[in-house]
């Protein structure tokens, strides 16, 4: 992981150090526990202030119990859960607003459920908009 990260992810709040005489940076070896957190978090699209609010929790630098872990995936869950839903259907439907070009059809579920747009007229009327 590049230095710059780590130092971002101090920067949010994620993580903290402490500072040596020299003013070297010194982590607990419980950050790195944090620091495999906060990735395996952001690549499930769990954005960093959600995750921010997950761990702030808790008291910094401390050891995470099973029962903590617990509360914070039930936190996300939901969340995943939505997403999924979400860009099932996107995947499901996305052929038809592809193939269409255009983005106004009269009929296109994604952007125009019901032709609500189409009662305003012709034309891109997504695009359109202020």
């Amino acid at each position: 992981m590049a230095v710059s990260t780590v130092h971002f992810y101090e920067s949010k709040g994620l993580i903290q150090s402490t500072r040596t005489q020299g003013n070297q940076r010194r982590f607990h070896s419980v950050v790195l526990r944090y620091i495999a957190i906060i990735k395996v978090a952001q690549s499930t699209g769990i954005p960093l202030h959600e995750i921010q609010e997950a761990l702030g929790r808790f008291p910094a630098n401390s050891s995470l119990t099973s029962e903590q872990w617990k509360e914070m995936s039930t936190q996300w869950r939901s969340s995943l859960d939505k997403r999924i839903r979400q860009l099932t259907r996107l995947r499901n439907e996305l052929d038809n607003c592809i193939s269409c070009g255009c983005l106004s059809l009269s009929d296109c579920p994604l952007r125009n459920p019901d032709d609500v747009l189409g009662k305003r007229g012709p034309g891109a009327r997504i695009l359109e908009r202020p």
